[in-house]
């Protein structure tokens, strides 16, 4: 069922177009990335699509009765109104199943019975998305949803959004998350809206197909167009060739011509060299961290070592700006020791830095503000340069610019104080994907020191080779990289630590009488049983997809051979997402067979057991 669709839409703001003559639907069900620069028009779309802006031209037309859930970057929801009650008031699922959908997102008894304004950003912003899941909408738009919310709390809306029955439309520039929410993308770029099937790394795939496809058709007809005029140009005088040649230039006249977009100007960062350190920059010694009266960090013992890349992970709230301000030098200690390794300098990069930049400067005068003393005029150019401001643009005043803008003039400033250690406090807020993927690219080079909080996943991933952990209090490192502790929290030691953690404060909070139940070997037998029998049913409809799958990839590949155009195109897009999801289908087949392997083990030893 098609729910929407834009049709010829066109928008602008003065002599800026956002879109001219796009189009696309959305159907029931879809799950949808969008992606896209900053300032291409991706928020503007969604005010768009519910009525809180218009098109210039075009058409919106909405299936009957559609119900659009939505909800906005910046959502300040300041009520005075108890939480439960808003829910109870405004929502159309009752109150209990809102709750235990809050229980999976990290909200409790307790933030349910505050009024709204009291909550903290993060908590309002989980808050504001079980109201959405509580207006029941066919269509949900979301912008930004992972800002402010830390990882478990992703993890939950992902769990959440991947068995989402309705269809939603996502933007977001954390690349893990949208490969795990989505199955289409919506590009927003160049004026033109382009959905594509399969999530953002086939989108990747199918645009690189694109362009080879486009410029090799390009290429084609140059050629051709080169021998229709070598011909006219021979022949027009000759009277035995003039019908001939007039024909050709009739030909040339109408032969198509392919405009290849540029790609859009990526950034790309240029670290400067930092001030070299000995081997241990920081370290903190039986050291008490908090505010006042209040510990948050209590017996942090901790050595930073040069060249490390540390990723700080835990829940909101838990303390992980506490210990960056902490290190910077922002929030003194309760108790203990700081000390800082020779020539150790740290720049820091708050979550707030933005306000502090001076209204009235322009970007090249806030970079030159912060600047390392012995800096050059070509390097502050360099930096500025690589963060997407050159020729008019350095000169704008930082009260004109946009949210995205201010936080890479903020970066540029950081990055020009050529100091060997970075403390970076969620430093990919507001910026856009390709900027983000530049950043982490620069960071990953970096000589220095690095510490950073960040509720991308992908971003964490790429920068850090040891992960910080902070959870009740306490700061410890974790023995492995990012993906390892990610599958340990999913799967592993961790999952069984917090589960029994879990387990202790539901018995404290509600105890139950816990009767031990006589082991009955028949009904555990028929358990097993019936699980192998389902892993023996998912394996063969498994078998049967992947023949299915690679059988039209053989039919797409002979079609490429035979087509040209559009059909092409769409042929290489299919074939490429037919492939990827071969790939996955693979991967599912071995799951279900080592699953398979180890029930039918389980089984086994039962039986030994009898």
């Amino acid at each position: 069922m098609n729910l929407l669709q834009l049709y010829n839409a066109s928008k602008q703001y003065g002599s800026k177009v956002l879109f001219d003559q796009a189009q696309f639907s959305v159907n029931d069900n879809e799950h949808i990335g969008v992606i896209g620069p900053n300032g291409a028009g991706k928020t503007t779309l969604f005010k768009i699509l519910v009525g809180e802006e218009s098109l210039d031209t075009g058409e919106l037309t909405k299936a009957s009765g559609l119900r659009i859930g939505y909800l906005e970057q910046e959502s300040d929801w300041t009520l005075r109104q108890i939480a439960e009650e808003y829910l109870v008031e405004k929502c159309i699922k009752p109150i209990w199943d809102l709750k235990q959908i809050g229980k999976s997102l990290g909200l409790t008894e307790d933030h349910f019975s505050r009024p709204l304004s009291e909550l903290s950003g993060g908590y309002r912003m989980r808050m504001k998305l079980v109201y959405l899941i509580g207006l029941e909408p066919d269509l949900m738009l979301l912008d930004e949803p992972t800002n402010f919310l830390d990882l478990e709390s992703i993890m939950a809306l992902e769990n959440f959004l991947q068995d989402y029955k309705g269809a939603f439309l996502l933007i977001s520039h954390d690349r893990e998350f949208l490969r795990r929410t989505t199955e289409y993308t919506l590009e927003v770029e160049n004026q033109e809206i382009i959905k594509f099937p399969g999530h953002i790394d086939d989108y990747f795939e199918q645009k690189e197909e694109l362009q080879k496809l486009q410029i090799q058709k390009a290429s084609n007809l140059e050629q051709k167009r080169k021998h229709l005029q070598d011909f006219v140009d021979r022949f027009r005088a000759k009277a035995t060739k003039a019908r001939q040649a007039q024909s050709r230039m009739k030909q040339l006249d109408k032969m198509e011509r392919i405009e290849i977009k540029p790609l859009p100007v990526k950034s790309r960062i240029h670290l400067p060299e930092p001030v070299q350190t000995g081997k241990e920059v920081l370290s903190l010694s039986n050291a008490n961290l908090g505010y006042g009266d209040k510990t948050v960090l209590k017996e942090v013992n901790i050595h930073f070592e040069r060249g490390s890349h540390y990723g700080i992970v835990g829940f909101n709230g838990a303390g992980k700006s506490t210990l960056l301000k902490s290190l910077a030098g922002r929030l003194s200690l309760l108790t203990g020791e700081l000390k800082a390794g020779h020539k150790v300098e740290i720049s820091y990069f708050a979550q707030h830095l933005t306000d502090e930049l001076l209204l009235e400067d322009t970007v090249l005068d806030s970079l030159q503000r912060k600047a390392y003393r012995d800096t050059t005029a070509q390097e502050i150019l360099n930096i500025a340069g690589s963060l997407l401001f050159s020729g008019d643009d350095l000169h704008k005043k930082v009260k004109v610019l946009s949210g995205g803008e201010k936080t890479r003039v903020a970066l540029g400033q950081m990055l020009l104080q050529k100091k060997p250690v970075l403390l970076m406090d969620e430093p990919t807020n507001h910026l856009d994907f390709a900027t983000v993927q530049a950043l982490a690219e620069a960071l990953q080079q970096f000589q220095g020191t690095l510490m950073v909080v960040s509720h991308d996943r992908s971003f964490i991933k790429m920068v850090s080779t040891k992960i910080i952990e902070i959870r009740d209090g306490f700061v410890e490192i974790y023995p492995g990289n990012y993906d390892e502790y990610l599958w340990s929290l999913e799967k592993g030691a961790l999952k069984e630590r917090f589960a029994a953690n879990d387990k202790i404060r539901e018995a404290e909070e509600k105890p139950v009488a816990a009767a031990e139940a006589k082991f009955n070997y028949k009904e555990v037998q028929k358990r097993i049983t019936g699980e192998i029998k389902e892993l023996q049913r998912k394996i063969l409809k498994t078998e049967e997809i992947l023949f299915n799958l690679n059988k039209k990839v053989e039919e797409l590949n002979y079609q490429l051979l035979q087509l040209s155009g559009p059909q092409a195109q769409q042929a290489a897009i299919e074939s490429a997402n037919a492939s990827k999801q071969i790939q996955e289908t693979e991967e599912v087949l071995l799951t279900h067979m080592e699953n398979l392997e180890l029930k039918e083990k389980e089984l086994n030893e039962l039986t030994a057991k009898k």
